[in-house]
């Protein structure tokens, strides 16, 4: 009969292959190479592909999964034999997938294993995969493109919005969750106190909801001083204009369901005020912007956010958009406040 501590040992290890596989889907390879001793090795003849240690784990990787068009795994735990602080195991994958040279199909194989105790718990020493099935029928799925119906456009679930506003007041923004554009509108009206000078970001949000047009006619409206102002003898003014107003106001490009902001710029313009050059900054964020980690952030920045203002700079100002600069805002700035204006329903890009 297995004691109490070799029953919490299987527990750990079969955690730990676990790890490994959130940690390929996710495409997460420092923890994926974290996850083996510094003599480490990981083999897999069928490819053929050895690494040893954890750097060249996690260069290896990236190269391999750089060939990925999609890649799906999933892990059936094996037995696991405990022998003190060592142990062997193996792991039975199911996984599918496509590269971009066209090479696709799924196989069946196993992880065979060898397991070290270490002071962060329990580690691989070596992984050897053996492919037992292979399949490269061409597949008739496919990845979710930027296309894909519903695609960074549908309104994240009640429960979900509910969980990204308690991470987000968990970490010091001011949070509420409104039915609409039409609530921020009335909100923001109630927000921005008398006299104050506001800056509104380029943003679909704001110009959609009619926010842009009620703010930019106020007495202390920022934009239309801009506009009027000339570029080149006026730059520095302007530029302090940009950076240091009493609120501003937009939007966010993702908000990650663990808690923070996401911001995605071409000119790098309205980061200066989001990041604390303002004393209060207001997001207006429609549902279809809540991801789940940063990874995802980043996706939905290159596929669906970029595309769409490239789309309009290229009718405004005849050239595209790009992401040259990113702000992540996992609490608000030290010396200034931030309200996220969650919506429940999708406004914007």
């Amino acid at each position: 009969m297995d004691t109490f501590q070799q029953v919490a040992d299987r527990v750990e290890i079969l955690a730990l292959q676990a790890e490994f596989t959130d940690a390929a889907m996710m495409r997460d390879r420092a923890r994926l190479a974290a996850l083996f001793t510094p003599d480490g090795v990981l083999r897999m003849p069928d490819v053929p592909i050895e690494l040893t240690g954890p750097e060249q784990i996690r260069t290896g990787g990236e190269k391999l999964q750089e060939q990925w068009e999609f890649f799906v795994q999933n892990t059936h735990p094996g037995a696991v034999r405990i022998d003190g602080d060592t142990a062997t195991g193996r792991a039975h994958m199911h996984e599918v997938v496509r590269l971009r040279d066209g090479l696709q199909g799924l196989n069946y194989a196993i992880y065979h294993d060898r397991y070290r105790r270490t002071g962060q718990g329990w580690r691989f020493t070596e992984r050897v995969y053996e492919i037992r099935y292979l399949d490269t029928t061409p597949l008739t799925g496919a990845a979710p493109g930027p296309t894909a119906p519903g695609r960074h456009t549908a309104p994240a679930a009640e429960d979900r919005l509910q969980r990204a506003a308690a991470a987000l007041s968990g970490h010091g923004f001011a949070v509420e969750l409104l039915d609409g554009a039409a609530a921020a509108r009335e909100r923001i009206g109630e927000l921005l106190p008398d006299g104050a000078s506001v800056l509104t970001t380029a943003s679909e949000t704001l110009r959609r909801s009619g926010i842009e047009e009620d703010v930019n006619a106020r007495p202390g409206a920022v934009k239309p001083r801009l506009l009027a102002m000339d570029r080149d003898r006026e730059a520095d003014e302007l530029r302090r204009l940009l950076a240091t107003p009493d609120v501003v106001l937009g939007s966010v490009a993702a908000v990650v369901e663990t808690g923070a902001l996401v911001l995605a710029s071409g000119s790098g313009s309205q980061l200066p005020a989001n990041g604390g050059g303002a004393a209060h900054a207001i997001w207006v964020v429609g549902a279809q912007k809540l991801v789940p980690d940063l990874p995802a952030a980043l996706r939905r920045i290159e596929q669906h956010a970029l595309p769409l203002e490239s789309a309009r700079t290229e009718a405004a100002h005849g050239q595209p958009s790009a992401v040259n600069q990113l702000l992540v805002l996992n609490a608000p700035p030290r010396l200034a406040r931030g309200t996220v204006l969650l919506l429940r329903e999708a406004v914007g890009h």
